[in-house]
């Protein structure tokens, strides 16, 4: 069967992709462990797809605890070259309103107890990091949302997602002073994907699902539980019309990113000398540019 080179990874509420067809579970080992879940490939439209529950298809792991390294491996393994990430946030803004979507093109990173990086163990490289965010695929996910016109939601086009450590959210000193950085959105987990994705030379993008406003909001006090479900429930519905009106248009005009050729220039280490265990370890990644 076709070879995925589309993947999904879905972050709260959006555990699953009701229009997949012919669907497989494939539990994939990597040299960093098993990902998140299983990865559900399947068929949406006629393009097969790879997806996968970022924190399990129960909820089960924390921002911290999620195998990053592993997930974004086993998408690489299975063929994937666009990933798409769905994700909860909180907004920093008054205009971006809760089940509003925002497709971010900058992030800050605000984490300091994960591994963000495939390198190390004798092999060393420096990926260019400037724009975090492949602007092609970007640019097709806000062109797909916005055709969509989509009751109660206004698409931002562009913004700073704070990437924080968690599971905790933020005192409101933390919430002001990212609000005095310009930030749009804070989650907990998409800039660890964007950084591995680019090393693994995957195009990657984020669609932001506002829940609610950040605690700096005055109404944020009077946000209930309920509340917030009831927004993940319908930002997971209308998230899975962006994906695959996404996906419909990816599979139409596939695309060369410069994300694909990410590592060209970026490994300082002559790979001759990296140690045979870390070039095992790295082969996926490392065997297009390993002559010898």
């Amino acid at each position: 069967m076709t070879q995925p080179t589309i993947g999904i990874l879905g972050g709260s509420g959006l555990y699953k992709m009701d229009a997949l067809t012919d669907i497989e579970e494939v539990r994939v080992e990597t040299p960093f462990g098993f990902p998140s879940d299983a990865i559900i490939l399947g068929t949406l439209d006629g393009t097969r797809v790879a997806f996968l529950a970022r924190h399990g298809r129960d909820h089960l792991l924390l921002p911290s605890e999620l195998p990053y390294r592993a997930n974004i491996y086993a998408m690489k393994s299975l063929g994937v070259q666009y990933l798409i990430s769905a994700s909860a946030v909180g907004s920093l803004k008054e205009e971006a309103k809760p089940l509003d979507m925002v497709v971010p093109d900058q992030f800050i990173d605000r984490t300091h107890e994960r591994v963000s990086t495939f390198f190390g163990r004798g092999i060393v490289a420096h990926i260019t990091f400037g724009d975090p965010v492949c602007p092609q695929l970007a640019k097709v996910l806000a062109d797909a949302a916005d055709s969509l016109q989509l009751s109660e939601v206004t698409l931002h086009r562009g913004g700073t997602y704070v990437c924080m450590e968690g599971p905790a959210f933020s005192t409101k000193a933390e919430s002001n002073l990212y609000r005095s950085w310009g930030a749009t959105v804070i989650g907990m987990t998409n800039l660890t994907e964007a950084k591995l994705a680019r090393e693994a030379e995957i195009a990657y993008a984020t669609l932001a699902l506002v829940t609610d406003y950040d605690c700096w909001h005055e109404d944020h006090d009077s946000v209930t539980v309920e509340m917030v479900v009831a927004n993940l429930h319908k930002n997971a519905a209308n998230a899975q019309k962006v994906i695959r009106e996404t996906v419909r248009r990816l599979s139409e005009n596939p695309f060369v990113s410069e994300a694909h050729s990410a590592l060209k220039y970026a490994i300082l280490t002559p790979l001759e000398k990296v140690p045979m265990e870390a070039k095992e370890h790295l082969s996926l990644i490392l065997q297009k540019y390993d002559r010898g």
